[in-house]
């Protein structure tokens, strides 16, 4: 059959930043994904790339080389569900499972453009094609040492240049007063009909994060992401959800649609940010946005720009597209993604190629591959 799996090859690319992008729980000093190419029979080769895990490409790279390829190969890739199950069986026993299913993730993803590339189909279309067109934020508001409120307004109003509808922002690392005071500043500069959302990445206790709320909640804030810290969340961000008008967001921590299911039977969440490249893939967010449509949950997509335009626009209840529009803070989006679809007026037009439609720049890849 010409569909067979014949070759897996990954790569993992490591690009230094100038500058530590950081939030309320972590820092960023380097660009890092994972690149894969998987072959079929009759000459298709995949192109994706997944992830920004900063510290284990080289491993993700293994699991798949040694582990997941020998399971896909001579599988055809019309059996996707199939090929998850086999993969994901490898959970199972005692193991890193984040990291496996990141590699998992990579091989899926693959898999999907690999589909799109056979039946000459975007990965939006098979996903059902809901639109062609998303609107697109920005992630930023990053502490940094000595940054004023006219720094922050001046970062707004770059993101609008950039042509971006909005800016999710960065909050938990400081008191809930310090923070609010920064998210006013955001506010002001930006202007009303700007998307503003904001981002604790697990940084408060929950009467912390119902203060920040209550403090914010005149400001028109689109949702407030991963409130409550990391150790009992789906109780926390439900006692947060109740005390605010606002919108909670979560799901880019959890690695399985299960967990996913865990947090809408918490009544922890309004929307739900999966990640295709944290959580196995395609096959599994799919899942989890067919739980979260049944539950009257939408769809956000933590970063992934490349992956998530065509999940959430497949979908009825995807909402925005996520990027880092800092020149500085993400070269895959500047310059690695050779053919980045045009975006004008907050919007992002989804490719329309076969699969994922990515081409990437071959002599930037070499030049920051690490293996």
């Amino acid at each position: 059959m010409h569909d067979h799996i014949t070759g897996v090859e990954a790569i993992a690319l490591d690009i230094p930043l100038r500058k530590d992008f950081g939030g309320s729980t972590y820092h960023v000093l380097k660009r890092s994904t994972v690149i894969t190419r998987v072959r079929t029979q009759d000459g298709l080769v995949s192109e994706v790339y997944n992830g920004d895990n900063r510290s284990h490409g080289g491993e993700i790279v293994r699991i798949i080389h040694e582990e997941l390829a020998p399971l896909v190969r001579g599988g055809s890739i019309f059996e996707g569900e199939r090929l998850w199950g086999a993969m994901f069986a490898l959970s199972h026993a005692q193991r890193d499972r984040k990291t496996l299913l990141e590699a998992i993730a990579c091989v899926d993803c693959a898999i999907w453009d690999l589909v799109g590339k056979a039946v000459g189909r975007s990965v939006r279309e098979l996903l059902g094609g809901h639109r062609t067109e998303l609107p697109i934020i920005s992630i930023g508001g990053y502490y940094m040492e000595g940054k004023t409120e006219a720094d922050i307004g001046r970062e707004m109003e770059a993101y609008r240049r950039a042509g971006m509808a909005g800016c999710k922002f960065k909050v938990g690392g400081l008191t809930p007063e310090d923070d609010a005071h920064r998210v006013e500043a955001a506010r002001r500069a930006a202007g009303p009909d700007f998307v503003l959302a904001v981002d604790a990445n697990r940084g408060w206790s929950a009467p912390d994060a119902i203060r920040f709320a209550r403090l914010v909640e005149g400001l028109d804030i689109r949702w407030f992401e991963e409130p409550c810290h990391w150790y009992d969340d789906g109780a926390l961000m439900a006692r947060v959800r109740q005390a605010t008008r606002i919108p909670v967001t979560a799901g880019q921590s959890e690695i399985t649609s299960h967990a996913i299911r865990r947090l809408i039977d918490a009544g922890a969440v309004d929307l739900v940010n999966y990640d295709a490249s944290e959580g196995g893939g395609v096959t599994d967010w799919r899942r989890a946005a067919g739980l979260c449509h049944a539950a009257g949950v939408q769809m956000a997509h933590h970063e992934e720009p490349q992956i998530a335009q065509h999940l959430l626009a497949g979908v009825a209840h995807g909402t925005y597209v996520e990027c880092f529009a800092d020149p500085e803070r993400d070269p895959m989006w500047q310059a690695v993604w050779a053919n980045r679809p045009p975006i004008k007026d907050g919007i992002m037009t989804v490719s329309s190629d076969p699969g994922f439609g990515i081409v990437l720049d071959e002599s930037l890849v070499r030049r920051y591959r690490t293996g």
